[in-house]
């Protein structure tokens, strides 16, 4: 699903223009869904834990049972040099990426040996800093790790988004506030969640029905050191229709405000205001 026209690929130890075929059509990840992948970004020059993205794709790949084949060194050191192919001011989205090609003796479960590796990198424009979501109660839920890989950025768990933000849209919002199996909020369909009440920050505490994200970590580290209390706890629907600011948190955009949740509207509060400032600040001085 090419987003952009510009797309550079790594495949079989070398670098292809555009969105080039990777899969073969008998492939174990063509139709029984083993495939991993992690997002990192390009954003002012700088790419902030990819490290750590390229060390979460692997241990992706081990959880779904499959044998990692790239170093995290190797990996970030071949992202580096696909990305100085792009213009110099280019904002780009990092994909790391890890599928079977075979399956074991029971075809069901992959062959560790057969596992396939990319990388593909994206020209997408960062969003706004205005930029803003709604959000809606969803029906569906996310699942355990007793019934789903919750343990890995896989893509055999994107339906279950898809679902939920294809419900949001036709209620009249832009992303789902979901549930965890025990009636929890979790996060939404696409990000983690963040709240802000009285002045102190609260986020769901990770309990394996999520991945806790990278950048999550980063935000709730860069507004510790800042003096801001936050906490790492269990939050339900009313925690939300209380909260005085609410924003979500992910690779792709790193801070985005919600102005409603349902009928509950919100202005864009200082906090997310901050978060944002401190993650940028925070990336460019460290030229991560």
């Amino acid at each position: 699903m090419a987003i952009s026209k510009t797309i550079r690929t790594y495949f079989n130890g070398s670098w292809h223009e555009g969105d080039v075929a990777i899969m073969k059509a008998a492939d174990h990840a063509a139709w029984l869904g083993s495939s991993v992948f992690d997002g990192a970004r390009l954003f002012d020059g700088v790419t902030p834990d990819l490290d750590l993205h390229c060390a979460r794709a692997n241990a992706s790949a081990h959880a779904l049972m499959m044998a990692p084949t790239v170093s995290v060194e190797d990996m970030v050191a071949i992202a580096k040099e696909g990305l100085a192919l792009f213009a110099p001011d280019a904002a780009v989205y990092i994909r790391p990426m890890y599928w079977a090609a075979e399956g074991d003796s029971t075809m069901i479960a992959p062959e560790p040996a057969s596992t396939q590796f990319a990388l593909c990198l994206e020209e997408i424009a960062m969003a706004a800093p205005t930029a803003v979501a709604t959000l809606t109660r969803t029906s569906f839920r996310r699942p355990v790790l007793e019934s789903s890989v919750v343990n890995a950025k896989a893509g055999c768990l994107y339906p279950n988004n898809a679902r939920m933000l294809r419900e949001a849209r036709a209620k009249g919002f832009s992303n789902a506030l979901a549930l965890d199996a025990m009636g929890n909020v979790a996060e939404t369909a696409t990000a983690n969640i963040f709240m802000v009440r009285d002045g102190e920050v609260f986020t769901p505490i990770a309990n394996g029905t999520f991945l806790a994200g990278i950048t999550r970590a980063r935000h709730i580290a860069n507004l510790r050191s800042d003096g801001v209390t936050v906490h790492e706890t269990v939050l339900g629907y009313k925690d939300f229709e209380d909260a005085d600011e609410v924003f979500m948190s992910g690779n792709m955009s790193k801070v985005t405000p919600v102005a409603a949740f349902d009928d509950r509207q919100y202005q864009i509060g200082p906090i997310a205001k901050r978060t944002r400032d401190l993650y940028w600040d925070w990336a460019t001085s460290s030229r991560g």
